[in-house]
């Protein structure tokens, strides 16, 4: 059965005009028949096309401000009818109603209204009703009748109606029907977000899918649905990967904890931190994080929260990284990043991250607040005789940034505005603490006078045993154990500051 229709009858009622006109003269060049209303009905005769008012077919103005133009048995007999169903054939010629092969409709722009912090008025009547309705209609009868419902298929269309002289195939009108729905029920979901206060239901709907090299590994297919291009100002290298998109994300959450901090810069590997530090200046600041552990660095993720001068890119120019992120760089500086040409350059824009966080589990998915708190001066209880110097007060919260956002079980040593060594993702706190020594040791950090971050609690005072062995003089945890006081009594006996900060930071 041939399934080709050419289109003889359109109806257009859109809110932007922007790229309308090529199409409006392309259909009229085919000798289509057009229908419109307002505005739309307008543009189209301000070409010196004819146009048919939709009026003229129903018998009724718009009405109600123009709440209702097309809602009416005449326009949808037309766009739902089966044209190869007798009954619907035989209502046709008995009700007088036109055939309509193309739709042509946007919506009102809910979404900008919301964002553009409209009054609650304003923002109602940017519900569009008429057009949501035209679409589902429309896209409904695939089979014989032909929707574009964005501004974004017109290219589309053009192309179809101009290579294809007006006819389409049922693939056509299907693959368009396809993203008529997608436009309809990312507009509802975008309606029912404004409205919902049940944070029982969660519906997410995001446009702008981008189709990524690969998954986590090579035989993965992977994807990111996002905007990325609202985050970043990518200056150079090669397209991000699966894997560069979790570190950047990691990168991104780390560093926000030292937005207002001085110089500070960040290495991570793996999503966690490998070399952070916070110094006078970005220069200074990038050798000490890299110093931390400049194995790890190899092939890692670099962020700053201040602009990358000439002589810190020429320090990292030395270093096989990833990725460079920073707010904002010299034009020098880019210039030296830029001489590997697979190396990734970002300027990070002022974006607000989502508030809920979310991710797959079993057969369903979890979601959860962002974790704002970050523990400041004001948050420390000290709960030891000894009281931590200010010294040791600002590497303690320097160090619990760092563990808020570093995988648990978790043990972070900081010294001097330094990162010195972590232990993360171990399923003992006492192995993660073991490995931060390690590391520490390795790469010839002297422990003596550094601070340590612990996630979660002690439920026993092995950890701080161990740690002042090593030279921990401060320590920073959450309390809430019950058995706090047996950590609490060894670090009295032996001197240590202990401060409690009330909230866990767990990272799974």
């Amino acid at each position: 059965m041939n399934t080709t229709k050419t289109i003889q009858s359109a109806l257009i009622s859109v809110f932007s005009k922007e790229g309308l006109e090529p199409i409006v003269r392309q259909l009229n060049s085919q000798n289509v028949t057009l229908y419109s209303t307002g505005g739309t009905e307008d543009f189209i005769k301000n070409l010196g096309i004819p146009v048919i008012p939709v009026e003229d077919v129903t018998s009724y103005p718009s009405i109600l401000g123009g709440r209702v133009k097309t809602l009416h048995p005449k326009v949808f007999g037309g766009i739902l009818n089966r044209q190869d169903n007798e009954s619907d054939v035989q209502q046709m010629i008995e009700f007088n109603i036109p055939q309509i092969d193309l739709v042509i409709v946007d919506l009102y722009p809910f979404e900008k209204t919301v964002a553009s912090g409209a009054s609650e008025s304003d923002i109602i009547e940017k519900i569009d009703i008429g057009g949501i309705s035209l679409i589902r209609a429309a896209a409904k009868n695939f089979k014989d009748t032909v929707i574009v419902a964005s501004v974004d298929q017109y290219g589309l269309l053009l192309d179809l109606i101009t290579e294809q002289n007006g006819a389409t195939t049922l693939e056509d009108r299907k693959l368009l029907a396809t993203k008529a729905f997608h436009v309809s029920s990312h507009y509802d979901t975008a309606i029912f977000n404004y409205f919902n206060t049940d944070e029982t239901i969660y519906k997410q709907s995001i446009a702008n899918g981008q189709v990524l090299r690969y998954g986590e590994n090579p035989h993965q297919k992977g994807f990111f649905f996002g905007d990325f291009d609202a985050m970043f100002n990518k200056v150079h290298g090669k397209e991000l990967s699966y894997n560069n998109l979790l570190d950047v994300d990691a990168a991104v959450n780390l560093i926000n904890e030292f937005k207002n901090d001085g110089p500070t810069f960040a290495i991570l590997k793996h999503n966690n931190a490998c070399g952070l530090a916070s110094r006078n200046t970005i220069s200074e600041a990038y050798l000490a994080a890299l110093a931390c552990d400049p194995t790890s660095a190899f092939g890692g993720v670099l962020i700053s929260n201040t602009k990358i001068d000439v002589a810190t890119a020429s320090e990292i120019n030395k270093l096989f990284c990833e990725v460079v992120i920073a707010p904002e760089y010299d034009t020098e500086a880019i210039a030296i990043l830029q001489e590997k040409k697979n190396r990734i350059i970002l300027i990070q824009n002022e974006v607000e991250l989502p508030q809920k966080q979310v991710r797959t589990c079993l057969n369903g998915i979890l979601v959860q607040e962002r974790n704002n708190i970050t523990d400041n001066k004001e948050d420390l209880k000290t709960v030891t005789i000894t009281e931590p110097t200010e010294q040791e007060i600002q590497d303690l919260i320097f160090a619990s940034k760092i563990c808020k956002n570093t995988k648990s079980n978790t043990i972070v040593f900081a010294k001097n505005g330094t990162l010195i060594a972590s232990g993360t993702g171990q399923t003992s706190r006492v192995d993660a603490l073991q490995q931060a020594i390690e590391k520490a040791n390795n790469f010839h950090f002297d422990l003596h006078g550094a601070v340590m971050a612990s996630d979660a609690f002690f439920p026993f005072p092995d950890c701080v045993e161990i740690a002042k062995e090593a030279g921990i003089t401060a320590v920073i945890q959450p309390g809430g154990s019950i058995k706090d006081e047996l950590s609490i009594n060894y670090c009295n006996e032996n001197k240590v500051a202990m401060v409690f900060t009330g909230t866990r930071h767990f990272k799974h």
